[in-house]
């Protein structure tokens, strides 16, 4: 068989493969948000810290996500879907009443060590340039999280 007509056949493989892909749609919600049981609303909360994370983590740690039209073409819409539910598990800072104060002490830290260790916000930021972290913006995070253990251990 001739390799012109072997592209061909893959090319019409992988026409009809992508078109039958697209049938298979994730759900792309954004829950409903009570503002007041939100990392913004909570007392203490540093504007600077609220700004970084509305910013840069948002899209995947919260009822917020903006759903960019790329998402609902598969396989992009598969992966972001993933991500954000993956992401919303991990932290939602819309649901932050949610967490006890130790448990938000906790992601706090860990937040801290993610994106010290550049874990986050790790490749959404190749599509979205807005949402890498300075140096300031990891430093951010990070006083807040030694703020939130200094408070749990009584001291300033």
């Amino acid at each position: 068989m001739p390799i012109s007509r072997r592209l061909k056949q893959a090319a019409v493989v992988f026409v009809v493969v992508f078109a039958a892909a697209q049938l298979v749609r994730p759900e792309r919600a954004n829950p409903a948000t009570d503002v007041s049981r939100t990392i913004q609303a909570h007392a203490g909360t540093a504007t600077e810290l609220v700004a970084v994370l509305d910013r840069a983590c948002r899209d995947c740690h919260s009822n917020g996500t903006v759903w960019p039209r790329y998402t609902q073409v598969a396989p992009l819409s598969w992966l972001m879907a993933y991500g954000v539910r993956e992401g919303r598990k991990a932290v939602n800072f819309s649901e932050w009443a949610a967490y006890p104060p130790e448990r938000q002490r906790t992601l706090l830290v860990e937040s801290c060590r993610d994106v010290t260790a550049i874990k986050m916000p790790g490749p959404y930021t190749l599509l979205h340039p807005q949402t890498r972290l300075s140096a300031q913006d990891v430093e951010t995070i990070c006083a807040a999280a030694r703020q939130a253990k200094g408070d749990a251990a009584g001291g300033p």
